[in-house]
């Protein structure tokens, strides 16, 4: 066999091996498509659609930096009566949107962070309610919970956040509802116990340049009721905003006065700085045993807000509170906030 036979076998003989070899090559797998994340905008900004789902999610919230100073008024009810305290929260807010027949459905759920210092901490569940067509059942704050602008009104419920079931209806420009709420952790008489049912309406909306609440609420238990009214109007380069409240005794819904009234003026100063002054006064301030005192109080202060960028807030609120028989105080914060 010479040479020229020689490589013509080997040649053949590796071709034949090849084309064994190419039919069985493996032919890999075309990969899985991938599915991108969708943005949603049918409920505004901030939305997108959970993977393989027709559910629309949001995720929004805030880490705040404050520092009380000052008096702690009504010493003993407050958790914390140093003269200077450092605190630090992180929230975080999941809405869930989804349509149906009856229109959106939507579930909320709200986590907060609280750290006084690096031992004393607590994570609480701020809200968790589902919403459809009108109807919302959850736990969720009451309309007792909304206030003026400032920082210096006081006509609200020592307790706003409640286990509750609730209807409103509402327009671009009116809502009015009824809701009944558990009160398990508001106010209660020496004769009665902590397990508590309340009944409160609330009804509001703009006209023009004037806005309006009407808040009222019947504690079931403590066979008591109180109303509330609050109207803002824009005046000048502000907002005046003023507002009033009546008990017919201390309940869950109403505790600081059997009367009292607040007005403030929310200033405009700059697109970035809003100056808001503010006063109140108290007729028959605060509870002696079942009932309200004889006595009266004036409350002033100022808050200052100022958006140092865009989602970057800070904020500073002094109040001064002269109540009749007892001890006038002075108590303030500042505080730092990055909103997403």
């Amino acid at each position: 066999m010479n040479i020229k036979s020689l490589l013509l076998g080997s040649a053949a003989a590796l071709a034949v091996v090849s084309g064994a070899q190419a039919a069985d090559a493996i032919v890999a797998a075309e990969p899985e498509p991938v599915e991108y994340v969708r943005v949603c905008d049918a409920y505004g900004t901030g939305y997108f659609y959970i993977p393989g789902t027709e559910t629309c999610l949001k995720i929004n919230g805030y880490i705040r930096f404050q520092v009380d100073v000052g008096d702690q008024p009504l010493n003993g009810s407050a958790s914390n009566d140093s003269d200077w305290d450092a605190k630090t929260r992180g929230q975080v807010q999941f809405t869930a949107k989804s349509d149906t027949e009856y229109g959106p459905l939507t579930g909320v759920i709200v986590m907060q962070f609280n750290a006084d210092n690096a031992s004393d901490q607590s994570a609480i569940l701020d809200s968790a309610y589902l919403d459809i067509a009108g109807f919302r059942a959850g736990l969720f704050y009451s309309w007792w919970d909304d206030g003026l602008s400032g920082e210096t009104d006081d006509i609200g419920s020592p307790v706003t956040l409640h286990n509750s079931i609730r209807y409103q209806y509402e327009t671009d420009a009116f809502y009015a509802g009824i809701s009944v709420d558990e009160l398990e952790d508001g106010f209660y008489k020496t004769d009665e116990e902590p397990n508590n049912v309340g009944v409160a309406v609330g009804l509001g909306g703009k006209a023009g340049a004037f806005s309006y609440q009407i808040t009222a609420g019947y504690d079931v238990d403590n066979e008591e009721g109180a109303v509330r009214a609050m109207g803002t109007v824009d005046i000048g380069p502000g907002t005046l905003g003023l507002a009033a409240v009546y008990a017919t005794g201390p309940s869950s819904y109403y505790t600081k006065a059997e009367w009292a009234i607040a007005a403030e003026y929310a200033i405009k100063a700059t697109d970035k700085l809003k100056i808001t002054p503010g006063v109140q006064y108290y007729s028959n301030y605060y509870v002696a045993g079942d009932d309200f005192s004889d006595d009266d109080a004036w409350k002033v202060g100022l808050t200052v807000d100022y958006q140092i960028v865009d989602n970057f807030y800070a904020k500073a609120s002094v109040q001064y509170l002269d109540p009749d028989n007892a001890d006038d105080s002075t108590a303030g914060y500042f505080r730092l906030q990055r909103s997403f």
